[in-house]
């Protein structure tokens, strides 16, 4: 994944230091694009390890229409617990709005299903996208999360907030749009997850896959980042898994974590790192 480190020695080597809501303070740059090639293997860091179980189970979770911690945490993961209230709440985020966009007649769009019926039935289509940036549930930054979850919205606005897909030749590629972009913890988690979603996708709609591409707004390392990554940038990246779907679930909302095999997956060590809250 060069083009991944490349990235961050771009933001470490030409960002400007600002503020941000946090109050940690980070290194930016605005505007960058990278691509990764699916038939060149799952782009998933080995720069450092990452919990892939996490990467995929909260996708699962996006993909339920599910906004409370309790399924996470059932399966393991804990990425969200500091945003959700005690009962575990964290408001119309993600999945409400990619599975029951709500509409003014009181119903709701799942936008999920859209895309699929797209990609079968009309996969020259350039609509072909789903979104989560929908303003009325926005949250009040001057409150906590928890505060805006108990008034009906989200806990945070959504990060990765833009997919469309494209197919061309029988493959299927995905670029994601990112406004903020953590790009030492929350950026290899994305792309993973776009990569996995393309290979879900390519399954249900029997497609080969193509590319991801991500862009970004705000790409950012966070100032109590920068040790982890220079420590990550001084490492020699090896070869990438292969993703293995062991079965084809009914439907894109029936997959579970264990039909997901990673192949040849031999990282350099975890590198920890605090998330700014």
């Amino acid at each position: 994944m060069k083009v991944y480190l490349d990235l961050l020695r771009d933001i470490m080597a030409h960002g400007v230091d600002k503020s941000d809501r946090t109050g940690t303070g980070t290194r930016s740059v605005f505007a960058r694009q990278f691509r990764h090639d699916l038939s060149e293997g799952f782009p998933l860091l080995t720069t450092k390890k990452l919990h892939f179980k996490s990467i995929a189970n909260e996708l699962i979770w996006f993909l339920r229409g599910d906004t409370n911690t309790a399924w996470l945490r059932e399966n393991g993961v804990s990425i969200w617990d500091e945003w959700a209230t005690e009962e575990g709440d964290l408001g119309p985020i993600y999945g409400a709005q990619w599975r029951s966009w709500p509409t003014a007649d009181g119903g709701a769009i799942n936008q999920i299903d859209y895309v699929i019926d797209c990609l079968k039935h009309k996969p020259d289509s350039r609509r072909i996208l789903f979104h989560g940036w929908n303003v009325e549930y926005l949250p009040d930054e001057t409150l906590s999360p928890q505060e805006n979850v108990r008034q009906g919205k989200m806990a945070l606005p959504p990060c990765h907030l833009l997919y469309q897909f494209y197919v061309a030749n029988g493959r299927l590629s995905a670029q994601l749009y990112i406004r903020s972009s953590d790009s030492f913890l929350g950026l290899p988690y994305n792309l993973a997850s776009l990569a996995l979603l393309t290979h879900m996708l390519c399954q249900q709609c029997e497609l080969e896959p193509g590319e991801v591409i991500i862009s970004t707004g705000d790409s950012h390392i966070y100032s109590n980042h920068f040790e982890q990554v220079e420590t990550q940038l001084e490492r020699e990246p090896r070869a990438l898994p292969t993703l293995r779907i062991k079965r084809k679930p009914e439907s894109i909302y029936d997959y579970c974590f264990d039909d997901f095999e990673l192949v040849g997956y031999e990282p350099h060590a975890h590198i920890a790192g605090a998330v700014a809250i």
